[in-house]
């Protein structure tokens, strides 16, 4: 997030004595910790104060909302439709706080930050290649990195936590910028010597969906991943095959330690680039620059390792 490109955030008070628009942080706190352990009580243990308190809290939540957040019973506290729908807000209070709290005040000399973010498989090379780049060429910038899954980046960009975001399957809604940063294949690899078990690895819906169609046989697999780099390993060490990008087993390839599975098929898997263009300013251009040049000059992102024997 650049300085000086937004209106400024006003002052929060963590516990305002006035009941107008503006929220207590405790409110949304309590409110979750009821949904987290399913009680009022229980939520009253954790917070360290009175199940009276909670109470009020509740209370004072739903007057400023207008809605009914929780039913009660016997067994505790159940959420109302509105109350479901109000989680994502009451986490996005906290997570917008706890921002503000981490990224203010700036470090010494440092004026200006840059939050960038990307799924977990991307960050070893690109990611780690684009932040020393860009800490070697937006030097006025403090550069703050947050990894994490598709979803909550998507979110934090659409909340204008995260300046961008590398994914693997964007969303568009008015106002976001999605661009493809590059085109890879999901190809079938496995260890000359010991190519079974099949090894399923989770590259997400597109992926589920496409895989279990072409191959039908092999969607039940005895042992899966999620990860893509842990189940490389995993074969690596003790034999297999399965699923993986081109660009993370060129070396291996090369090599002779992994081959290729002939005639498996093939599957798409772009990266995307994704940003607010609200947020868009030159020092956020020159950062795309360079991520572009790191993508077209590195094609091989394995990591050479010695498979275990």
């Amino acid at each position: 997030m650049f300085e000086g490109e937004h209106q400024p955030v006003l002052p929060y008070t963590e516990r305002p004595s006035h009941t107008g628009a503006f929220m207590d942080l405790d409110l949304a706190r309590t409110f979750l910790e009821i949904v987290r352990y399913g009680s009022f009580v229980s939520a009253a243990e954790k917070l360290h104060v009175t199940q009276t308190a909670v109470t009020a809290r509740v209370h004072k939540l739903e007057s400023l909302l207008g809605v009914t957040l929780f039913i009660r019973n016997r067994a505790g506290a159940r959420l109302t439709p509105e109350g479901e729908a109000f989680v994502v807000y009451a986490n996005q209070l906290l997570q917008t706080w706890e921002a503000a709290r981490r990224d203010l005040p700036r470090p010494e000399g440092l004026h200006q930050l840059l939050h960038i973010g990307g799924e977990v498989s991307l960050c070893n090379p690109l990611i780690l290649n684009w932040a020393k780049a860009l800490r070697q060429h937006l030097t006025t910038h403090a550069l703050r990195i947050q990894i994490s899954d598709a979803g909550q980046l998507l979110r934090q960009i659409e909340m204008g936590l995260l300046d961008a975001a590398l994914v693997y399957q964007p969303a568009y809604w008015p106002g976001v910028q999605v661009e493809q940063l590059l085109e890879e294949k999901l190809i079938q690899i496995r260890r000359p010597e010991q190519p079974e078990p099949y090894v399923y690895v989770d590259w997400g819906e597109g992926f589920r969906r496409q895989h279990d169609a072409a191959l039908p046989d092999k969607a039940r697999a005895a042992i899966s991943f999620n990860l893509g780099p842990v189940a490389l390993h995993y074969i690596l060490d003790n034999g297999g095959s399965g699923y993986f990008r081109t660009r993370v087993v060129k070396s291996y390839l090369d090599s002779g330690a992994l081959e290729r599975v002939p005639k498996a098929p093939e599957f798409s898997y772009p990266t995307y680039l994704v940003y607010s263009r609200e947020r868009d300013c030159a020092a956020l251009q020159q950062g795309i620059a360079l991520l572009r040049e790191i993508v077209r000059q590195d094609s091989d992102w394995s990591q050479p390792r010695e498979p275990e024997i």
